[in-house]
């Protein structure tokens, strides 16, 4: 059975430009996506927006023995051992990547109190980049603040593909914030962002994926119990 991971390491600078220049390849490995960290918030103009020694890397195998075997025998799969990771269920597909559009829209559904992990990948329209960012930081402060996350970053890769990447206590409360449940206008920041990408859209792609957390390993800035 096909299983997806995603990564969080600080790398030597010289290997993370590699590996944003030159993602590797393995036996089983499906995808990937190697990303640079990125503060939810923080200003434009800032170091925390592109930390370049900072990888997140989102993939999908072809079953956890693959990842296993890469993580144990691939340099750039040592490195990432050294970090934090989460193993990962599919359940749910809205939008599509290319890379990823074989994935079902809905594989299984989830229990609405389940811990719940959300993924989403964009292929920004570099034209649309200053409305992107516009709407876009209101709905990182949302996500980063909503008291239901445990974790919630953003990542990218120069210069036209952002990520997202949150951990929740349950599924009911990601999709409260998604469709703007809650009280003050902060509870609307995502649902009229979504409302704006619809009008103009933003991106040459978009998805948004949603996951079953299987298991977590390692430790990310002092912390291994990130998953509920």
């Amino acid at each position: 059975m096909s299983i997806h991971s995603f990564h969080l390491v600080r790398a030597p600078l010289r290997e993370s430009l590699g590996a944003l220049l030159r993602p590797p390849s393995a036996p089983g490995l499906r995808h990937l996506e190697v990303l640079v960290g990125m503060q939810l918030g923080a200003p434009v103009v800032s170091p925390r927006r592109m930390q370049l020694r900072h990888l997140a890397v989102f993939a999908e195998w072809e079953d956890e023995a693959a990842l296993e075997d890469f993580l144990a025998q691939r340099a750039f799969g040592r490195t990432l051992s050294g970090g934090w990771h989460v193993r990962l269920e599919f359940l749910r597909r809205w939008g599509a990547v290319g890379e990823l559009a074989h994935l079902p829209a809905e594989a299984e559904r989830a229990d609405p109190g389940e811990p719940i992990v959300a993924v989403t990948l964009a292929r920004v329209r570099l034209p649309e980049l200053p409305r992107f960012i516009r709407w876009g930081r209101p709905v990182e402060r949302q996500v980063r603040d909503h008291p239901e996350t445990t974790l919630a970053l953003a990542a990218m890769r120069p210069f036209r593909t952002v990520s997202t990447f949150s951990v929740w206590t349950s599924a009911r409360a990601m999709t409260g914030m998604v469709f703007g449940r809650g009280e003050g206008d902060a509870a609307r920041r995502h649902s009229e962002a979504m409302a704006e990408r619809d009008r103009r859209d933003f991106h040459h792609e978009f998805t948004t994926l949603r996951f079953r957390p299987l298991s977590e390993h390692g430790s990310w800035e002092g912390r291994s119990d990130i998953i509920p």
